[in-house]
């Protein structure tokens, strides 16, 4: 895992008011969901109590570190929802949260098309949604090939300034952290 003091270098990057910086994405994958009322569609399913615990607990660690996004974007789904809304409270990150039913169920292509269509007033962006398509967009973006665990947080610095370049490889992972990373510190 990066050490704090590198983390903190690395958020000093990651924000500043200048328009023509370098973009900054915050890939945030939704929590655990719940599957215990099988009545719930699988857009309807809620966070489970692990993943309530793990979304506080990455919000607590943005906090700490003072991870800050001009915006942040969610699959409407329920469970994506509450991943932001709890990471969001936890961090006390007060920006708006947009959410955007293109990234529910969305492969590597519309995740790209959603992330290029940002304005570029916003510097840095957190986006929440789910898997196959984050993994695949992390792939894309830097040309790694990583497991996002639910509830991990990625920071990709992208060699762009303006979203609409955005395109694949021109990420750089910055770091990395999962809620079970953050249990044993």
């Amino acid at each position: 895992m990066t050490s704090a003091g590198t983390i903190w270098n690395v958020v000093l990057v990651c924000r500043s008011s200048e328009s023509n910086q370098m973009k900054t994405l915050l890939l945030l994958r939704h929590a655990k969901s719940s599957w215990k009322d099988t009545s719930l569609t699988d857009f309807d399913r809620p966070l489970n109590k692990r993943g309530i615990e793990a979304a506080r607990l990455i919000g607590k660690y943005t906090h700490k570190r003072n991870i800050q996004a001009d915006l942040a974007i969610s699959s409407p789904a329920e469970r994506a929802r509450q991943t932001a809304e709890l990471v969001m409270k936890s961090a006390r990150l007060q920006v708006e949260l947009r959410f955007d039913p293109r990234i529910y169920e969305a492969g590597v292509r519309r995740l790209l098309e959603v992330v290029s269509q940002i304005e570029d007033s916003a510097n840095t962006v957190m986006l929440v949604g789910h898997n196959p398509g984050f993994e695949g967009l992390f792939e894309a973006l830097t040309g790694e090939k990583r497991n996002l665990p639910t509830a991990s947080l990625a920071c990709i610095e992208l060699g762009v300034e303006k979203w609409s370049k955005v395109r694949a490889g021109v990420g750089h992972l910055k770091w990395l952290v999962t809620p079970k990373e953050l249990k044993l510190d």
